[in-house]
């Protein structure tokens, strides 16, 4: 009895030795996460994004990103790392283009290139042949680790999200591993850049940014909208400013920066264009009381990551996207709190439909325009 007594507390001391002490890759920072608003004023539950009709992607899974081309096919990025072309009743599917990395989100310039914002090889262009450019994947001799969107500005110039500087999906075993890492550390690494090709320079317009995720232009081409996906908010950012460092304007706007949307009631992911002037959001994720609690406690953070994966606190599945327009006005709040469609990113907009992007649906899920 006495040498099964020993084996036990040996066991719980070196369980105990491991949780404290075993090392991770995160260096938990302190923040002040806001009290969630719950499901209230313009996003009061609802479900109208229940129902969706799916197009078969033939096995393929996570269409992250949907666009249209010039050539009027459907474009569709998946979890397998293809990108795929079709009808857009979804007939006709074919592979495009397959990068060898992981294409996030993507543009086409005015020559009708697919301009691919890759989270392993960087910005990419893609021809209509499927010829694919390096276009850069560094600034100022720094690696870019995790593009993630990109938006092609009518001069030519791009510009895309870094995710995270800290966190290369390459290295940490891909996108969504790399993210929860990111968020997790909470260490505002983002950021956002602009690569022109008349000069093929890039700069960092803003930086400080905690998991820098979808980008879109304003109308006029003059601001950025960019979703800081850690701290559930939107910013404006205008297109003109230089190494801005957006840790410090949170609470203190400036003429070429502020919170748009703030305290959104899960993970900002994707920006799309829609259409009258609306800018389509998808909510990856709710909201977790666990996680924001977390926010004053960065041991705990850490200690997190020695769990089970099946033990973290990972956000339940809630279908959840929304419209708004330039000024911050939320115009339309779509949400399946059953999360059959899971991970939904953003919608692309037509005059028919409204596609439905998400990060690991099996199928591409779509509703008719009302």
């Amino acid at each position: 009895m006495k040498k099964i007594a020993l084996s036990v507390v040996a066991l719980v001391a070196l369980a105990a030795l491991y949780l404290l002490a075993w090392p991770v890759p995160i260096n938990p920072v302190v923040w002040d996460a806001p009290a969630a608003p719950g499901y209230t004023g313009p996003h009061v539950a609802n479900n109208k994004l229940a129902n969706l009709q799916l197009i078969d992607l033939k096995g393929e899974v996570g269409p992250e990103h949907i666009q249209f081309g010039s050539d009027g096919k459907l474009y569709t990025t998946v979890l397998s790392g293809n990108i795929l072309r079709m009808n857009a009743d979804g007939t006709e599917q074919q592979v495009f283009a397959n990068t060898g990395g992981r294409v996030l989100g993507f543009d086409f310039d005015a020559q009708g290139n697919l301009i691919a914002a890759d989270a392993i090889k960087g910005l990419l262009s893609i021809a209509p042949d499927a010829r694919v450019t390096v276009l850069t994947d560094s600034v100022n001799a720094d690696p870019i680790r995790y593009a993630d969107a990109v938006v092609v500005a009518k001069s030519g110039k791009m510009y895309f999200s870094d995710a995270s500087t800290r966190f290369a999906p390459k290295d940490w075993g891909g996108t969504f591993e790399a993210s929860v890492l990111d968020i997790l550390e909470q260490a505002s690494t983002g950021r956002i850049l602009e690569y022109d090709p008349a000069t093929q320079t890039t700069r960092v317009v803003a930086s400080g940014i905690s998991f820098a995720n979808g980008v879109a232009l304003s109308q006029d081409e003059q601001s950025l909208f960019v979703n800081e996906t850690g701290k559930y908010r939107v910013w404006k950012i205008a297109v003109t400013a230089n190494h801005l460092d957006l840790s410090t304007l949170a609470t203190q706007p400036s003429a070429q920066a502020s919170v748009l949307l703030d305290n959104l009631p899960g993970y900002p992911d994707n920006l799309m264009r829609g259409l009258d002037g609306k800018i389509w959001l998808g909510l990856a994720k709710p909201r977790n009381p666990t996680i924001d609690k977390l926010a004053q406690k960065p041991w705990l953070r850490s200690l997190t990551l020695r769990l089970p994966r099946v033990l973290w606190p990972i956000p339940k599945a809630y279908g959840h996207v929304i419209a708004f327009t330039e000024d911050g006005k939320v115009v339309a709040d779509l949400q399946d709190p059953s999360g059959a469609y899971p991970e939904t990113t953003a919608i692309t907009e037509t005059k028919d439909r409204l596609y439905v992007q998400s990060l690991h649906a099996h199928g591409l899920g779509w509703m008719a325009a009302k």
